[in-house]
């Protein structure tokens, strides 16, 4: 058993690189491990949204070298149907191979002083802080990170719960230059036969990735779908490079963050944005926090940042996957027929604007209240047609006279 470390990371993700990276920077002993050799793929749309962008500038990472492709247009369907193409008037979203940005991180966090350690697999966690390797070694640290993805040995040993769990399928397809040249500059987005599903293409120069998301529950319908969008988009013949699947997963609201020395980040933790299960932002950020607050020994801190910085940009998405399950064809018209649609799409994307602080205007307020208060207001006028006021409030009875109850409203 070697000499306990400051921080010791699990993974070697954007959550773990940059947990890795904050902490080295402050001066921790600080061990990352990682049970595969790098480079290596992982399943990801690889889009870089402005939160995730201005970590990895600040990561000291060169974006244009690890930038596969840049969009500056849309085009949105709905069930393969009604295609809305929009174009911005610049860059929206830069494109990545995760393979390569995985790679470029781990290499800061080894040039920032941590100690990187590949082809290592964990056998076992203890909240005390000792980590036992697959090869027999063990190792202690004052503080562990843990960022081993969506089915982490970390979590379950600080309790992680997820109440939204989303099965991923992606292809990357090498394409010749004729095709590479259609798509360039553009990504397309289908609004899918699932509720609270979505399929995309990500052009990266001389390759494509085509994928689609949605609910775990729905395994068949999803996979389903994940065949027809590649014959929507002409790839249905097509073998691709790589064709996987993962699961993402949402953490539980009161689910924890930290236990004894063992802290978690990125998907490990389930932090995600819940609508279009935006993953590499979340990771980075929380991995950062997990790395500056580990290197103090302080996972309590840690789970205050990630609260208040992190929580109100998932609830805010919550909100939004509710409303798209239930109605994915407004986003459609929103897109087609709506006025500055599109160019809050962009700023969300950019990072100039964000869901919870669009979700928190007055006017949206104001119409929540109201759909609010038209609900209760049919829920009312439903009891009280049937003549049961027993399950009723005191306030919400008392609205339902004799009257009402005995003769039908007009």
């Amino acid at each position: 058993m070697s000499a306990p470390l400051d921080v010791l990371v699990l993974g070697g993700g954007p959550a773990g690189a940059a947990a890795a990276l904050a902490a080295a920077r402050r001066g921790a002993r600080t061990v990352l491990v990682e049970k595969a050799e790098l480079p290596r793929y992982k399943t990801c749309g690889g889009g870089l949204v402005g939160a995730a962008r201005d970590q990895l500038l600040s990561a000291g990472i060169d974006l244009p070298a690890v930038t596969r492709g840049t969009a500056e247009a849309v085009t949105v369907t709905w069930g393969g149907r009604l295609p809305v193409t929009r174009h911005a008037p610049g860059p929206l979203v830069p494109l990545v191979l995760r393979a390569e940005l995985d790679e470029a991180l781990v290499g800061a966090a080894a040039r920032a002083g941590a100690d990187v350690r590949t082809g290592v697999a964990v056998r076992s966690v203890d909240l005390d802080g000792t980590v036992v390797l697959r090869s027999g070694e063990t190792l202690r640290a004052r503080t562990v990170v843990g960022a081993d993805g969506s089915a982490s040995r970390a979590a379950a040993v600080v309790g992680v719960r997820c109440d939204q769990v989303d099965l991923g399928l992606e292809a990357e397809f090498a394409v010749d230059d004729a095709r590479a040249a259609t798509w360039a500059g553009r990504l397309a987005l289908d609004w899918g036969p699932v509720p609270g599903s979505y399929g995309w293409v990500f052009p990266k120069g001389d390759l494509l990735s085509v994928g689609v998301i949605g609910p775990r529950a729905a395994g068949d319908a999803v996979r389903a779908y994940y065949r027809a969008y590649r014959e929507q988009v002409g790839l249905g013949s097509a073998v691709p490079v790589t064709d996987s699947g993962h699961l993402t997963r949402v953490r539980s609201l009161s689910s924890p963050l930290a236990r004894g020395r063992v802290l978690v980040a990125g998907d490990a933790a389930g932090l995600l944005e819940p609508w279009t299960r935006e993953g590499i932002s979340y990771a980075l950020r929380s991995g950062r926090l997990a790395g500056e607050w580990a290197a103090q020994g302080r996972p309590d801190g840690y789970v205050v940042a990630v609260t208040s910085q992190l929580e109100p940009e998932i609830a805010a998405g919550r909100r939004l996957m509710a409303a798209f399950t239930r109605h994915p064809g407004l986003l459609q018209a929103a897109f087609g027929g709506v006025p500055g649609a599109f160019g809050l799409f962009g700023r969300v994307l950019d990072g100039r604007a964000t869901m919870a602080g669009q979700l928190d205007r007055p006017a949206v307020r104001a119409l929540r209240q109201l759909r609010n208060l038209v609900a209760t207001s049919r829920a009312i006028r439903a009891v009280c047609d049937g003549g049961d006021v027993a399950g009723m409030s005191g306030h919400d009875a008392a609205r339902c006279t004799p009257a009402d109850a005995a003769a039908p409203h007009r």
